[in-house]
């Protein structure tokens, strides 16, 4: 059954919108809710990756960091009027191997995620979480379970529901801000107990985050979208050039016809001289075969009668 040319069109047009559709599916499928440092909109949809400005100890060998550029210390924030300034992290512990965290226990010191130190000894604001998340139109994030509270010292040790410090940070926007970088501030607190801070960076502009478990649409993918993307257009625009400029129809509608045709030729060509020569020389084998069996086989009744 012979399809016209309008339905070579249909069907070349939605095998090039499927492709690009199953691919944008593949993508998006490793988008996952649930990623560490990860939030997702309910407003826009959009995926916050925070994970860029999460930092972690750089990696050493031989004495040496393998990555020139890896951090050693953690994002500070000036404390101004505050009498002390603040050392912090996203999502993970501070790089800083801090001790004699002041009401907190030595096996939590590790997981300490923002601190301040003052007069000499170091207070915990929250321990590490990994759960951003949206209020309202603000991106947030949450420390808690941080050294006591002022005037909470007497019951902290008698008492397991004393008030303890915490942290609050708004991540703000910041499209000129480099990239994996991040700009702490210290906002205010109102007795000492909850610490506010913005952070600006570009990690808070939203986009699409990957799966940190999966590796996305590596390079392959990408450029094989393009490529999609490059012979749809190709094959779209070349039709309907050919059809409505030069009125051609058949498979003349077909950009750069007489190109392909040729190549096509070509091919067949080379493929018809080809299997004629494979073929005499199977021939030619067969014929030799025989004449020299022949010559054999005579020979065997002379030498009998001799």
């Amino acid at each position: 059954m012979k399809l016209s040319s309008s339905a070579h069109y249909s069907l070349l047009f939605w095998a090039a919108i499927s492709g690009l559709a199953n691919a944008a599916s593949d993508h998006n499928s490793h988008l996952n809710d649930d990623a560490p440092c990860v939030a997702r909109s309910p407003t826009s949809g959009l995926y916050f990756d925070l994970n860029a400005i999460s930092l972690s100890p750089p990696q050493m060998k031989n004495g040496k960091k393998v990555e020139k550029d890896a951090r050693e210390e953690s994002w500070h924030a000036k404390g101004h009027d505050y009498p002390a300034n603040f050392t912090v992290n996203v999502c993970a512990p501070v790089i800083e191997d801090i001790e004699d965290v002041v009401g907190v226990e030595s096996s939590r010191w590790k997981n300490v995620s923002a601190y301040y130190e003052q007069a000499g000894k170091i207070y915990s604001i929250g321990e590490q979480a990994s759960e951003p998340f949206f209020r309202g139109r603000k991106l947030v994030l949450n420390y808690t379970n941080g050294s006591p509270c002022p005037g909470d010292w007497n019951t902290a040790s008698k008492n397991s529901s004393a008030r303890t410090k915490s942290t609050i940070m708004s991540f703000l926007c910041d499209r000129d801000a480099p990239a994996n970088t991040a700009t702490t501030s210290f906002v205010g607190t109102m007795d000492s107990c909850t610490y506010f801070f913005e952070v600006r960076s570009s990690a808070a502009c939203g986009g699409i985050a990957v799966d940190p478990n999966d590796g996305g649409l590596g390079p392959g993918g990408v450029f094989g979208v393009i490529m999609l993307i490059a012979v749809a257009a190709y094959l779209i625009g070349g039709c309907a050039y050919q059809r409505t400029v030069m009125h051609q129809r058949g498979w003349r509608q077909c950009p750069n016809f007489s190109l392909w045709a040729g190549m096509f030729d070509f091919v067949k060509v080379c493929l018809l001289v080809l299997v004629p020569c494979r073929s005499q020389r199977f021939r030619h084998g067969n014929v030799s075969s025989y004449k020299y069996g022949d010559s054999s086989s005579s020979g065997l009744p002379v030498s009998r009668l001799d």
